[in-house]
């Protein structure tokens, strides 16, 4: 018998607009596994529920929105299984069935769980589907038996709760049923947004795939530098300058190196350091610009891939779920 290659499986929230942290946390990392492993990225509308549940009026444009900028970006259904959480509803199945053997307290110890409370106030994320969305997260991955799962280094807690269910759920029922996937850490788990802080939707500092050029150079003109550097004689310290970050992503290493020594000797003022990487952002999104335009001319080519890849999700799920009840004896 011959072994199938080896799979990785990642989704994301279709919550707003992509923005560059997502492309360089996931989409460059998803671009260069799709080239060696099997593929499985999803859509996660179900899980846009656990925080957005009031108002759902934006998730399907959301949805739609997401797809166009991973296949702008470089997703290639030919070589990837593309598809949507909520059309597979074996996701909702496994997920009910490992919430009635997972602890309270393995989803109360979750770290993100207070902390997503004190970022997003302005929400009731009192609930039980955003209590037990680590469950859902659980299922999403364990249904495919992925060997890899990419994630920054924040989501490694998510991933080891994904690890002991499988355990539980194998231990429980006698069955070796759910293998362990491991991590394939992302190169840039961290990207700044405009004032500093980490790139999020949450706190309307990101720079979006979809935006314009203009739109993209005046976002990067606002960015926050170091706090020291008040006036264009100051010297700076470019490791506290989210500017610099860029650079270290997008320019070249003579710039990067430029940057770092001239910044420190205030050679280069903060208006054509944010220049100098400007040009370098847009250079990289010009392709994305350009793909998002050509799919935009064709939306019911998207809807065809998606509804394919679909199905073919479906087929594994169906399978690994027949497993599941076959164990638990239901």
């Amino acid at each position: 018998m011959t072994s199938r290659p080896k799979r990785v499986l990642s989704g994301m929230q279709p919550s707003g607009l992509m923005h560059l942290g997502n492309y360089l946390g996931a989409l460059q990392n998803w671009k260069h596994l799709q080239t060696e492993y099997e593929c499985y990225f999803f859509v996660a509308d179900w899980h846009a529920l656990s925080t957005n549940y009031a108002d759902t009026s934006r998730i399907r444009v959301f949805v739609r929105e997401l797809l166009i900028d991973w296949l702008a970006a470089g997703i290639d259904p030919n070589r990837s299984i593309v598809f949507i959480q909520s059309r597979v509803p074996e996701h909702a199945i496994l997920h009910l069935l490992l919430s009635m053997i997972i602890p309270m307290s393995w989803l109360e110890r979750n770290p993100t769980y207070k902390e997503k409370q004190e970022e997003i106030k302005e929400k009731d994320l009192t609930t039980y589907g955003f209590l037990g969305y680590p469950v859902l997260q659980a299922a999403d991955i364990l249904l495919y038996k992925p060997d890899f799962v990419p994630v920054g280094k924040d989501q490694l807690p998510h991933l080891e709760l994904t690890r002991e269910v499988a355990r539980r759920f194998n231990d429980l029922y006698k069955q070796p049923v759910f293998p362990e996937p491991k991590e394939h850490l992302t190169k840039f788990p961290k990207v700044p947004g405009t004032d500093g802080r980490k790139m999020s939707k949450s706190y309307g500092n990101t720079i979006n795939l979809s935006d314009t050029e203009p739109v993209v150079r005046q976002k990067l003109k606002t960015m926050v530098t170091d706090p020291a550097r008040v006036r264009r004689m100051d010297p700076g310290n470019p490791e506290l300058c989210p500017v610099f970050d860029f650079h270290k992503m997008f320019s070249s290493l003579p710039i990067i190196e430029q940057i770092n020594r001239e910044c420190r000797t205030a050679e280069i003022g903060c208006i054509d350091c944010k220049k100098l990487v400007a040009d370098r952002v847009v250079e990289t999104l010009a392709p994305i610009w350009d793909a998002r335009a050509a799919l935009l001319q064709n939306p019911s080519g998207i809807e065809d891939l998606v509804q394919a890849g679909s199905q073919r999700a479906a087929t594994i799920a169906k399978a690994t779920l027949q497993e599941v009840t076959e164990a638990m004896k239901i």
